[in-house]
Parts: C-alpha cells; structure tokens; sequence
C-alpha cells in the first residue's frame, strides 16, 4: 500500500490539528506539530546488470510543545491512537522537567505566512515510468559512458532514483501549512584505465523535480566518461603560490562556508569569524552571495524552494554578502531573539529537536565572463574539480584540503594533477576573488559559477 493510499485513511492534516490541541489540554502553553510521509524508489545498475532495487514508503510527526519558557520534543513513526497518546503525554511530561530558557518559543502571530500560488514544487510524472524503463535509463547512462572511450571497461555503476514527499506543519498560534515535493535523477560513476593499468573514477548525474527536467542518459553518460578520461595521467606538482580556478561543482562547496560562517547559531555562540563582522567588508566587491527561498524557473521551484520554512514564516530572498559586505546574517527565530534580529525564514525542521537553521537556494551572483575566458588569464595556476577532507575552521577561517584537477599552463588545461593540498585562510581567500565566471546553474540547492582566486598555497611534491 502506498503512502498515499495510507494517508486516505487517514487525514493527517486533521492529525496534526488535533495533536496540537490535545498537547495544550495536556498542560502545554504552545504546540507545534510537523507530519511527514515520502515515497522513494531506488535502482542501481552496474554492467548492466540490476545490483539493487529498493522502494519505500513512510509517515511520521514529530511534536514541540511548550510550557512557559520550557521545551520538549518527540517524534514517533507510528500514527496508532496508542501511540500518538505516548508522543503527547512523554513531550509534556519532559517539557515540565526541562530548564527554562528565555529564548524559547513559537514566532509572533503577525510573523506566520506562506508564499501563495503554485511554486511547481510538485510533479507526479516522477513515477509515470514503469520499473523497467526506471531501470533502463540507469543502464543507458552507463552503457553511454562504457561506449565513450576504449580505456572504460569498468563501472562502479549508475543509479536511478525517485522520490515524493508531503510536509504539514501546524501550531497553536494559528499555522496550518502543507506543500508536495518530488524529485527524480540519474548518475554513473565510469572507471577509466591507462596503458599502465592505472585507473581513475569519476561521476555525473542529472536531477530534477520532474522527468522533463531531465538531461539525457546518453549526455550525463559522456560527460562522466569525459570527466573520468581527463583525470588519467595525473601527476603531483612542486610546492608554490599560484591562481586556483574552482570549478563550479567545487565553488559551489566553498561558497557555502560562507553560509555556515553567517548562521545565527555559530555567531552567537561566537564559533564563527564572521561573528560581530555585520556591516563589515568581509569579501571582494564582486562578490554577491544570495539565500533565495522563493525561486523559481520557467513554472519550476529551485531544489531549496518552499513556501514555508520550519517554523511557518514565509520564504524570502536574503542577500547575505553584498559587494563584498556581510549584510545579513542567516536566522531562525530562537538565533534572532539571541542575537536581537529577526528572523530571515531559514528555520529547518526535522521531526525530531529543535529547529535548525538551512538554506533554501544558496548562491554566488555570477559574472559576465565565460570559464574559459576565467582560465585564459593564468599563465600558471590549478583548476580544481575535486577537494577532499574536512579542513575547514570556521573560528579562524583555516582552509585546508587534498585536491586534484588539471594544471593550467598559459591559459589553457595542460594535465591533470592529484595528491595535493590546496591552503589558505577564508577571510583572504574571499577578497580575492578575482575573477567570477557567467556558468551560474543549479543543479541543487545551492550553485556558484567557476571562480578564480589569487595566492593560494598548493603543498605538492
């Protein structure tokens, strides 16, 4: 039985509703309540063959009440009468033995709202295929990037996946919300092997909210083979100082440190180097960073598109860094009352804890320069595809990570390089960037065009 049929029999709607009024006749003074059900579907091929084929459904709620200034939540998977008794009962019980905190509670009456019209966040076509053709698209992808080049011969696999979901949240203050989301997608991973018998990996996928949206298996399948094949011969480079270009699947990681650097919860607690840094150059001026929860392409929400964040305030459009100025920080109700903001509509809410703090579609405005113009002007320098570690210190702004790509010698891509390091400070590294390419494209929630940043230290052989 589907989720969907599931929730025939049940209005969890109503569900919802009536979870938050029964908290407040338990002895809560405010009560949230978040409901969740989800589709998701799974095939993975490899040398077309089906390794895996996995298909799921679930509902859950999860349940934040309050009882002055304290909190508690629960969750629970199982929507039984029985059940939904014990989630109540257990989050005020451990709400009346919490300590206080003067910060706690549900937003403003006046602060509630929800973006209106349809954002196309919804698409039920993500099913319309039948297993088998689900199965053969992955198999396409694959054979397209096997057929690619005589030096693939191997595969680590390609996948094909699907998934819908419904959120609900509902509160005492006068919130009821829902949206629909779907999601579809494809990727391989080709193995490419030299003369010498050394192999190389890489990968490509496509992803979209329906199957429209999607690039052809035979493009994602030559475009993994192309990346895989240009990583063969790969060498280490001497220590030195040089231009590093990032690609935009690599710009697109070390932009959002730019995010978690500007999250309420790291600067009140004084753990990141933008804390107290509002209204300060903290970047070049070209640069432009942008948290946009509202966007939406040709009838098509962005991958972080909603019409409502985790506590119920209306989506908006936050320009964080503005020519190189940090204008905003990014804030969920509880950061805003500690840091005494307002929040920006970026609370993230799982069923279970408190609010998070996410972005919705996150990105660095693009210039008007293409990559290959970007990359034209180094005489000596790295062009990044891949970074690896966890070297990020957001206290100090320390960046460290292995690396590898391709060398750039008078302006063009001369050889791929791996076991490296790329290093350097985040607030040095931000003012300069020197050169923003035009490429800007989301492929998730979050994007950044090619960059080229000046005197970066690369630790080789």
């Amino acid at each position: 039985m589907t989720t969907e049929e599931l929730s025939q029999q049940l209005d969890l709607n109503s569900l919802a509703q009536q979870v938050v009024e029964r908290a407040l006749q338990a002895g809560a003074t405010d009560a949230e309540a978040v409901v969740y059900e989800g589709d998701e579907f799974s095939a993975s091929v490899r040398l077309g063959q089906v390794e895996t084929l996995q298909e799921s459904g679930s509902r859950a709620i999860g349940l934040r009440v309050f009882i002055g200034q304290r909190t508690a939540n629960t969750s629970s998977s199982d929507l039984s009468e029985a059940s939904i008794r014990r989630l109540i009962d257990g989050a005020v019980g451990l709400a009346k033995i919490t300590s206080e905190d003067p910060f706690a509670g549900l937003p403003e009456t006046d602060e509630f709202g929800s973006l209106a019209g349809d954002l196309g966040l919804y698409f039920d076509d993500v099913y319309s295929l039948p297993v088998e053709q689900r199965i053969e698209m992955a198999r396409r992808c694959e054979a397209a990037a096997m057929a690619a080049d005589t030096r693939i011969q191997n595969s680590s696999g390609a996948a094909f996946d699907a998934a819908t979901s419904r959120k609900i949240v509902v509160n005492s203050r006068g919130f009821s919300g829902e949206y629909r989301r779907s999601y579809c997608g494809y990727s391989v991973s080709p193995i490419a092997q030299d003369t010498t018998g050394t192999m190389q990996r890489d990968y490509w996928y496509s992803s979209a909210r329906h199957i429209g949206g999607l690039e052809s298996p035979e493009e994602v399948g030559k475009e993994a083979a192309r990346r895989a094949l240009r990583r063969l011969g790969a060498r280490r480079v001497p220590t030195q100082k040089a231009p590093v270009v990032f690609s935009p699947e690599i710009a697109r990681s070390l932009m959002s440190n730019i995010f978690d650097a500007a999250n309420g919860d790291a600067i009140y607690r004084h753990a990141s180097f933008f804390a107290g840094q509002l209204g300060e150059q903290v970047a070049g001026e070209n640069v432009t960073i942008v948290d946009d929860g509202t966007l939406v392409f040709n009838g098509v929400a962005g991958f972080g598109t909603s019409p409502f964040d985790g506590e119920g305030l209306p989506t908006r459009r936050t320009v964080i860094v503005e020519n190189g100025v940090l204008k905003s920080y990014v804030l969920n109700s509880y950061t805003g009352r500690k840091l005494g903001l307002r929040s920006t509509g970026n609370a993230s809410r799982g069923l279970a804890g408190t609010p998070g703090i996410g972005a919705g579609n996150f990105f660095l405005q693009p210039g008007s320069i293409t990559p290959q113009q970007l990359i034209g002007d180094v005489k000596s320098g790295l062009y990044v595809t891949e970074t690896m570690g966890f070297g990020v210190n957001l206290v100090t702004g320390d960046y460290s990570q292995g690396a590898s790509g391709l060398w750039i010698e008078n302006g063009e891509l001369a050889y791929p390089v791996e076991e490296i390091t790329i290093a350097g400070n985040l607030k040095d590294m931000y003012r300069n960037i020197v050169a923003i390419g035009n490429d800007l494209k989301f492929r998730s929630s979050s994007a950044s065009p090619t960059i080229r940043i000046e005197g970066i230290t690369i630790a080789g052989s």
